[in-house]
């Protein structure tokens, strides 16, 4: 069996495979997503958690009777944050976190290598939109917040919910320099004796945000309720992806964690088929999407109950509410819950929940595409630039196979030795097609030859090559991460081509070291190889290029060398 032309059809599969997917995504049917007018105006409290004996009988407040749209608030209803990372409002209508914007993490970065190279030769330089990502949007067709209150059980006291107007002391929170943490606090009293205050707790150098909920009860009657935390959003249809993101639409939708049955998707349309009510000791509840997470993290030692809710106008329901807490009178009691909001860095979602790293999806490849990432981190770490790190995890790869890959090139090298007298038999046998295959088995015997042997260790690492294209496509590091010269952002396509058209020259090296196929008919296609795959990899993020690149080179290297070695034998 010729091993190339057997890698290559795989690997053609794949991205037909792959071409298809992003297609249907860009181009294919869409659903309909009705307008949404008046986003969270509702007074029904549709968006309430169903916890036993909680919503259904909660009434609203007075102050509750006319909600108003998140399009059309007023600023002084707005608190703006800003930290070193985020920058972001708090809605004083239910202490609603919108509008979060990431300040590292631009929409589009510019590169200034190649605008200068346009300048040289004339051209207008490109444009790029290097404002931050905006993940909570509080605009209609993007509609995506932070939500939480408490539901007083039924027969007690109201509660403030995601509803409630709060009383707030200013209007605008920034975290000062040498300052390492910024709390912003609301407060709420039903002039009975309950007072409700709301503390929201930002640190330097941090996407987590903590969440506490002290409730003191000075009336004379004991006070049961829960909190609960979700996130309502409307799926985005605007967004991009396909091609330039890795070939295939990174998965947008709910997740959640819990004890025993560890990570789940919980799709939008799962949403939709029915109404999600787990219980759980820890976990969280998540919304996610490429390269960015949204995720309450309830208290780890307590038992959760996790929900989704489909609403009116396509809008989205995922969260969680605690235990029913009860505070005796004139005594107080905490609610506390964190938000993650910001980038799938592993490490850092580590430290936020056990399991939250796994928003980082290496598809069934994670138990290998961990060790690849956690390679990866190290030798960045060691040397401060992605590219550099690609190439040594490649170079890692290659070591950790190299006795696998020593005996597919030797398999090669032998049937490439005995090429002509393939070649002979053929022409001697070409109208008996049966004794051809008879005499070719029998000189594979002689000369101990194994038409398998180069393509057995091959399967062995197509599990390894497709989880390193999942770790780079799905690591946000690699996002606008500059390698050198023009290569200034690793996750999209080289902007003069230069590397897909070196792949396309070290396919077409390797190509020649290996056995050229019998059949003309087929000589002629695999010669096409080359260049269809440099066409396909011409779309394809620069960090994927560069190690096939470096992997092509290397292996042109080993495979010339064990040649050389097989020619010289008699």
């Amino acid at each position: 069996m010729d091993n190339i032309r057997f890698v290559l059809i795989v690997t053609f599969a794949m991205l037909v495979f792959m071409l298809q997917q992003a297609w249907q995504q860009d181009y294919g049917p869409k659903p309909e997503i009705a307008a949404v007018v008046d986003a969270v105006a509702t007074n029904t409290k549709e968006d309430l958690p169903s916890a036993t004996g909680a919503s259904a009988q909660t009434e609203p407040s007075d102050q509750d009777t006319t909600a108003v749209p998140l399009a059309t608030l007023s600023s002084a209803n707005i608190i703006t944050v800003k930290t070193d990372v985020l920058a972001l409002e708090i809605d004083i209508k239910g202490g609603t976190i919108q509008n979060l914007d990431l300040l590292d993490y631009p929409q589009e970065k510019s590169n200034t290598w190649v605008n200068s190279l346009r300048e040289l030769i004339g051209l207008a330089p490109t444009e790029k939109n290097t404002t931050p990502v905006r993940l909570f949007d509080s605009s209609q067709e993007k509609l995506f917040v932070a939500q939480s209150g408490l539901i007083a059980e039924s027969g007690f006291a109201t509660a403030p919910n995601h509803h409630t107007v709060f009383k707030n002391e200013q209007t605008n929170y920034d975290l000062q320099s040498g300052q390492d943490s910024l709390t912003v606090p609301l407060t709420w009293t039903d002039n009975n004796g309950l007072t409700i205050t709301k503390l929201f707790t930002f640190k330097r150098g941090s996407y987590e945000i903590t969440l506490e909920q002290k409730v003191k009860n000075d009336s004379s009657k004991d006070w049961s309720g829960r909190q609960y935390s979700q996130l309502l959003r409307v799926p985005d249809t605007t967004s991009g992806g396909g091609m330039l993101t890795g070939g295939m639409r990174a998965y947008a939708g709910g997740v959640i964690y819990t004890e025993k049955e560890k990570y789940q998707k919980i799709s939008f349309d799962d949403m939709d088929d029915e109404n999600l009510d787990v219980a759980t000791v820890g976990g969280w509840t998540a919304i996610i999407q490429h390269y960015f997470a949204s995720a309450w993290v309830p208290p780890a030692d307590k038992e959760n109950h996790f929900y989704t809710k489909t609403l009116n106008d396509a809008r989205y329901v995922i969260g969680t509410y605690s235990p029913l807490v009860t505070v005796n009178a004139n005594s107080d009691a905490q609610f506390v819950a964190k938000l993650f909001a910001g980038p799938k860095i592993q490490p850092m979602m580590e430290e936020t929940a056990h399991g939250l790293e796994l928003t980082v999806d290496y598809s069934f490849l994670t138990f290998i595409g961990k060790p690849i990432y956690w390679v990866l981190n190290q030798i960045y770490n060691a040397v401060g630039n992605w590219g550099v790190a690609i190439i040594g995890v490649t170079l890692c790869i290659k070591l950790l196979f190299f006795p696998l890959s020593q005996a597919s090139y030797k398999s090669m090298a032998k049937m490439r030795k005995i090429q002509p007298r393939l070649k002979e038999l053929q022409e001697r046998f070409a109208d008996d097609r049966p004794r051809f295959n008879t005499e070719m088995m029998a000189l594979y015997k002689k000369e101990k030859v194994n038409p398998l042997g180069g393509c057995l260790p091959i399967l062995v690492q197509i599990p390894v090559f497709m989880c390193l294209y999942w770790v780079l496509s799905e690591t946000v590091e690699f996002r606008h991460a500059p390698f050198m010269l023009w290569i200034q952002d690793l996750s999209s396509q080289d902007p003069f081509y230069v590397l897909p058209v070196i792949m396309g020259i070290t396919m077409k090296i390797q190509q020649s070291l290996n056995p050229a196929p019998i059949d003309p008919i087929q000589a002629k296609v695999m010669k096409m190889f080359p260049i269809i795959f440099t066409i396909f990899f011409l779309f394809f993020p620069a960090g994927l290029v560069l190690y096939w690149v470096v992997n092509n080179t290397l292996s042109i290297i080993q495979q010339s060398y064990i040649t050389r070695q097989i020619a010289k034998m008699p």
